[in-house]
């Protein structure tokens, strides 16, 4: 769990970093150069205008089906991550029991208990990092996506709704929107007692929200659009993937409280 933590910190870091550099200031057209510019961003702020062209210049209503595109395709990937946490904590209480089994804190007892553990991963055909195998694929499109966002020009141009794509958020609607969404996409996606009860990922239930907010109150609203239609496709299909997982902790809640 706490290398977890720190993969997923260590990941919020190189988001923040990529966010805020790499060109970010710099229009993003068919002349751009490099890799980065030219694989990924180009081909979706393409993916933007082509929609949006579609739409009637609705350059918001071509954000929504661009991201919600573009979260199907990541379906595969995010399934196979919630197979792999399934798994994961299916081993949970065998794993409990080889740390209560080698609980020495002696170099030796620790060496075999990852001796075992490695084992009991391989006897249950477990991969201990498929889980983030998912994550370390969707981070370039999802950054990518935030970069063609902030550097197609046309965007900073139109309207959508009730505020401009390129400015502020003025009633700070979205932003607080994409904070509560975020909230309820971790509290589903942690809708397990073991989770719950962690100190580290109760800090990060609250941690990624506050975050999320900061943002999108500081960029163009066009980006707060992406986190909330992003949010709520996330929120939809965890239910879906997840529900008896998470109508099961439930229940067994309710019955450890009476």
């Amino acid at each position: 769990m706490k290398k977890r933590l720190l993969l997923l910190i260590a990941l919020l870091g190189i988001m923040t970093l990529l966010t805020g550099c790499m060109e970010v200031d710099q229009p993003i057209t068919s002349e751009s150069e490099g890799i980065w510019n030219q694989y990924f961003v180009y081909p979706l702020s393409w993916l933007i205008i082509y929609f949006a062209e579609l739409m009637g210049e609705s350059y918001g209503l071509s954000i929504v089906i661009v991201t919600l595109l573009i979260r199907f395709v990541l379906l595969p990937l995010m399934i196979k991550q919630t197979k792999s946490s399934k798994a994961m904590q299916a081993l949970q209480p065998e794993m409990q029991k080889l740390r209560e089994k080698y609980s020495s804190k002696d170099q030796k007892t620790q060496q075999q208990l990852q001796k075992e553990t490695m084992e009991l991963f391989q006897k249950h055909g477990v991969n201990p990092l498929a889980g983030c195998f998912p994550i370390l694929i969707q981070m370039p499109i999802l950054i990518g996506f935030y970069h063609a966002i902030m550097r197609t020009t046309e965007i900073s141009t139109h309207s959508f709704l009730w505020f401009d794509l390129g400015e502020k958020d003025p009633y700070y609607i979205l932003p607080i929107v994409a904070g509560i969404t975020t909230f309820i996409q971790q509290k589903i996606m942690m809708a397990s007692g073991a989770a719950m009860q962690n100190p580290q990922m109760a800090m990060m239930l609250w941690l990624m929200p506050i975050m999320i907010v900061i943002f999108a109150i500081n960029f163009p609203a066009a980006l707060s659009l992406y986190w909330v239609v992003g949010n709520i496709f996330m929120i939809v299909q965890t239910l879906v993937i997840k529900g008896p997982d998470i109508k099961d902790t439930a229940g067994n809640t309710g019955g450890a409280k009476k």
